[in-house]
């Protein structure tokens, strides 16, 4: 429906509701280490009644369009918006993900895969040094040999979590997670 239908005030009073809303989604997204005005990017968006190009969204959040391109990329990256194509238009067109269930997979299961990833190929190398300087021939005396074996223990202990973690992502992207903890309907 399009916002025209409706007098001056409904829109005003539309658009207050709206902007507080918005407001809210790029503080919240702010605090995931995503900018507060992608943030209001992908809150425009929420409330459009069609797709955007990023002209349309410059105008709208008076903002250039290297930024609008700059903010709808990290969207992009991160699934909550969508390019579709329309018929008959020739530049790139965004949308939301409308699926928040989807869009909180995505998000966290990339930038926690991410974290995993390095994470333990950090740990894994950590821990290889250490067992080749304590399988040296003439290995570290004490208190160092104890030191490092003490070390290698609590590196594998964050191995075996940051295996869990990987477990979990696993199951957030298979969906079995919400065999556990079910989707509102």
């Amino acid at each position: 429906m399009s916002l025209d239908q409706l007098t001056t005030e409904q829109q005003a009073e539309l658009q207050k509701v709206r902007k507080r809303v918005i407001e809210a989604i790029g503080r919240n997204m702010d605090l995931y280490g995503i900018s507060l005005s992608t943030g209001h990017l992908y809150g425009l968006l929420f409330f459009a009644d069609k797709p955007m190009t990023l002209d349309e969204m410059g105008m709208e959040m008076r903002m250039s369009k290297t930024s609008m391109s700059t903010g709808v990329r990290t969207l992009l990256d991160l699934k909550m918006v969508n390019k579709v194509w329309e018929k008959g238009s020739r530049k790139d067109l965004y949308e939301v993900e409308y699926d928040w269930y989807q869009t909180f997979t995505d998000f966290f299961a990339i930038k926690w895969r991410k974290a995993v990833e390095t994470n333990l190929l950090v740990l894994k190398r950590a821990m290889d040094e250490i067992q080749r300087s304590l399988s040296a021939e003439n290995g570290p005396e004490e208190p160092f040999r104890s030191i490092l074996e003490q070390d290698r223990l609590k590196m594998g202990e964050a191995v075996k979590y940051y295996e869990w973690m990987d477990r979990l992502i696993d199951v957030m992207e298979s969906g079995e997670i919400y065999n556990l903890v079910p989707k509102e309907i």
